[in-house]
């Protein structure tokens, strides 16, 4: 079966960095548009960035552009977020999602906090 699974959150201040992980299995990965999507408390899901199979579509939200860089290693199966300059405002749960071929995303991780306060 499909998993997702998040890891790398954590507590930062602003202006430093994390790196995000998404570990997928029971699906081939290299096929598939992968996407970051995250929710403020309180907030409905806004969605980050998204990279296709083979890495050759890149995009990010206006919000993260600049800061945020999208990477995949399809040999390890392995989705990555880094995220640099962090701001009190990237504070958020983040899920890594599968990308459904007709729209929208059929799968997802639990998701993992990240949380930047001074």
């Amino acid at each position: 079966q499909v998993q997702l699974v998040e890891s790398g959150g954590g507590l930062v201040q602003p202006g430093e960095s994390l790196r995000l992980s998404c570990a997928a299995s029971g699906f081939t990965f290299s096929r598939y548009y992968m996407s970051w999507v995250r929710q403020a408390p309180g907030k409905g899901l806004e969605w980050v960035s998204g990279k296709s199979g083979e890495g050759g579509s890149t995009k990010y939200a206006e919000s993260v552009k600049g800061r945020f860089t999208i990477s995949r290693d399809n040999a390890k199966n392995t989705l990555y977020l880094q995220m640099n300059s962090l701001k009190p405002e990237d504070t958020a749960v983040y899920y890594c999602a599968k990308d459904h071929e007709n729209g929208g995303y059929d799968y997802w991780g639990q998701g993992t906090q990240v949380t930047v306060s001074s």
